[in-house]
Parts: structure tokens; C-alpha cells; sequence
């Protein structure tokens, strides 16, 4: 994937600041306050497009925002500043073999700090950490998470080294699911050893619905027994 969603989102982040400096700084008149609440009108429009991955209208629609405050700052009528805002790298790992609304929640909750980056385990480190084979294989699996929307890019785990592929993203952020077996401050101990500090090492506490791909293949063995025994 390419610099275009990065750019999008420190483009709607620095509009976002400068918006909320124009409306404070605002002259108190009725017209001026109708048209900054037209300019952030655009700026959720802009939100919500790109939440779609349409970076083109989300554009769009920011633009029209920043026009209409730079208008009134060129009237002498607000006054802001503009700033850049750093856009976080956020680690998501995982074997990711059905994908499933609990996935989603996670990679949503990623996007929200950032833009993320997936490590989709490798089969044979699945095999060994699930006791058995996935479903899938990783190239299917990397081909799947790769075509979601919160996910910025997405790459194969390393065979050897788990940690591999966090030096070569340098995240900013690792969130972790509710369910993974790694001890927050271990890992970030790890990092730092590596010279990887500092890294926030988040947890997603909160499970949607207890979701889990173990729980999904369970139900699915009990809807094939039921069947074949209906057919019996």
C-alpha cells in the first residue's frame, strides 16, 4: 500500500487541530459560527470516507473545510495555526485463520491509534502455538487480512525470529488481543533489549461477544454432527 493514507490522515489530523484553534479563536458573530460548523460538517464527512478507504473524497471534503476557515482567516475573522501530526505505526499480530467479527473489533481499535500494520503468523509457527494446523494457509490468510479496510499494510510473521518483523515496521504501538499469550512487560523488555524503546505495549481488554476462531470451528463440528444426524 502506498503513502496515500498516511498523507489523508495527517491531512484530516492537522485540519482537525486548526479547527478546533479557528472555532475558539472565532469572532462571536452568528455567520462566522454557522460557517465554522459548515467546515466541521466537512471534516466528519472527510472522516467518514476515509474509514472507507476513499481517500479521494475524504480529500475532498477536507479541503472544503480548510478553504472555508482560511477564508474567515483571511478576513481578520478567526486565527489559527497549522501543524503537522506524527501518525502512529500500530503492530497488530495474529494467525488470523477465520476471520471474524472479533477480529475486526481489534483492527478498528488499531486504526484508531493509528495505522496499522498485521503480522499474520507464519503456518508453521501456528501449528506450534495452537497445537494444531490452520485452516488456511498463511498465504490465503495474508491475501484476507490484507483486503480489510483498517489495515494499512500486513506481512508475514518470521520463522525464527518473532521479533524480526517489529524492528523492520518500528512500530510506534503493539496492540495486543485479549486472548495472546504475552506478558506486556516482558515483551517490552524484550523491545528495549533490541533496541526497540520506547514502544507502547497496549492490551485490547474487552472481548466482542467472545468471539474466537476455536469457539467458531466448535460450533461449526456441532452444526455438521446435527446435520448429518437429521440426514441419517
Amino acid at each position: 500500500m502506498g503513502e496515500e493514507p498516511l498523507r489523508v490522515r495527517r491531512y484530516v489530523g492537522a485540519l482537525e487541530e486548526a479547527l478546533k484553534e479557528a472555532r475558539a479563536r472565532a469572532s462571536q458573530s452568528k455567520e462566522v459560527g454557522e460557517i465554522v460548523r459548515l467546515a466541521e460538517l466537512y471534516l466528519e464527512d472527510s472522516k467518514y470516507y476515509l474509514s472507507l478507504g476513499d481517500y479521494i473524497t475524504a480529500t475532498s471534503c477536507v479541503a472544503y473545510a480548510e478553504g472555508l476557515i482560511d477564508a474567515l482567516r483571511m478576513l481578520g475573522l478567526t486565527e489559527f495555526s497549522w501543524r503537522k501530526p506524527e501518525v502512529s505505526r500500530v503492530m497488530v499480530a495474529g494467525t488470523f485463520d477465520i476471520i471474524h467479527p472479533g477480529h475486526l473489533y481489534l483492527l478498528n481499535k488499531a486504526y484508531e491509534l493509528g495505522l496499522p500494520y498485521v503480522v499474520v503468523s507464519r503456518d508453521a509457527n501456528a501449528s506450534r502455538s495452537k497445537g494444531r494446523p490452520p485452516l488456511m494457509s498463511e498465504q490465503d490468510r495474508l491475501a484476507l487480512v490484507s483486503s480489510l479496510k483498517p489495515v494499512y499494510s500486513a506481512v508475514l510473521g518470521d520463522l525464527e525470529d518473532h521479533l524480526r518483523p517489529v524492528l523492520e515496521i518500528r512500530p510506534d504501538v503493539i496492540l495486543l488481543g485479549p486472548d495472546q499469550a504475552v506478558d506486556e512487560d516482558q515483551l517490552a523488555r524484550q523491545l528495549e533489549r533490541r533496541g526497540l524503546s520506547p514502544v507502547r505495549v497496549l492490551r485490547l481488554r474487552e472481548r466482542l461477544n467472545n468471539y474466537s476462531t476455536t469457539q467458531i470451528m466448535r460450533r461449526a463440528c456441532e452444526v455438521l454432527r446435527e446435520s448429518a444426524q437429521h440426514q441419517s
